[in-house]
């Protein structure tokens, strides 16, 4: 009986430990920000990440930020990424190219104009923008399916996907449903892809809104927030304009939230507190590189950027997991 009680008061001692070592750890959250092929860069720095043995517990993304966290969330790793990144022809992807139709200067399908190859007229649609983002939506799908993961409830690490409504310019932050269908809304660049129907909204690259989201990760529970930044502009904000006198008619023609978005910037604003709100701010060194800069030897040289950034970083990480 003396041994019974021993044993049940050495296990409960040994749970109490372990309960007292969950609470303890500080829970991670990371951001990805947007920019395009420079997404590179954010797989240097899960490399990094993974090999300090970071345990990341809320991940938070918008535009190409979507589409890394989400896979990432999923279950892949920064090996799986890098691989994705200097592989995949993101130019047919990204475009819809009709490699059927490469060597043809000119021609009209279905209504769609192709030149070489790449749709840039659609008759059909009265939806702002050319590409349908088909080809990526379907890859990021099959990717998806591979580990078990199409929706957002079935992902490893908790994720939340940043769009945009383009007709209200108001942010919209995914987090449940299917995740491919939420990186591509997250990733459509107004006037270039068609925007994503979701409910009684248009949804656009979450960048128009909220290209760095450490707030949306802040409120996902994350005790300290690791942000990687692809811009490389500065930014400062703007001096706000009064439209009071057009924004009746705006809203009469459904674009009041454009017209605010196109003359104040309040994403400006947004990123620079952003920026500030971090625990750790990883901002890879691309001078070169703009959103468009896919291939082999381009994501070679990003992911590497990502990597001697995030290892500047790291003795910050540490002194933050210590603090905390």
């Amino acid at each position: 009986m003396v041994s019974e009680r021993n044993r049940l008061f050495t296990i409960l001692i040994a749970l109490f430990i372990v309960c007292e070592a969950m609470a303890v750890r500080p829970k991670i959250g990371l951001v990805f920000g947007g920019g395009g092929a420079k997404g590179a860069a954010e797989v240097g720095v899960l490399k990094v990440l993974e090999e300090a043995g970071v345990q990341v517990d809320y991940i938070a993304g918008t535009s190409i930020g979507s589409i890394v966290g989400g896979l990432y969330a999923a279950g892949y790793t920064a090996k799986e990424l890098e691989t994705m990144f200097q592989t995949q022809e993101w130019l047919s992807l990204l475009t819809d190219r009709k490699a059927s139709l490469s060597n043809e200067p000119y021609q009209t399908i279905n209504g769609v104009t192709y030149i070489f190859g790449f749709p840039v007229m659609d008759r059909n649609s009265n939806i702002f923008g050319v590409m349908k983002g088909e080809s990526v939506e379907q890859m990021l799908d099959s990717m998806l399916s591979v580990k078990g993961c199409k929706n957002f409830e079935s992902l490893q690490i908790p994720f939340s996907c940043v769009t945009a409504d383009i007709r209200a310019a108001q942010e919209v932050v995914i987090f449940k449903g299917s995740v491919s269908k939420a990186m591509r809304a997250s990733m459509s660049i107004p006037g270039i892809f068609k925007p994503v129907k979701l409910d009684d909204r248009l949804l656009v690259d979450g960048g128009m809104l909220n290209n760095l989201p450490v707030d949306v990760c802040r409120k996902m529970g994350a005790d300290i927030v690791i942000a990687i930044d692809l811009q490389q502009n500065e930014q400062k904000p703007r001096k706000q304009t009064d439209l009071s006198m057009l924004s009746s008619l705006a809203d009469l023609l459904g674009f009041g939230g454009i017209l605010e978005w196109v003359t104040n910037r309040p994403d400006i604003e947004k990123y620079l507190e952003n920026r500030k709100k971090a625990d750790i701010y990883i901002h890879p060194n691309l001078p070169d590189a703009d959103a468009s800069s896919f291939g082999n030897k381009n994501a070679a040289r990003m992911i590497q950027a990502g990597v001697v950034a995030a290892k500047q970083q790291l003795p910050e990480l540490q002194r933050a997991l210590i603090d905390k």
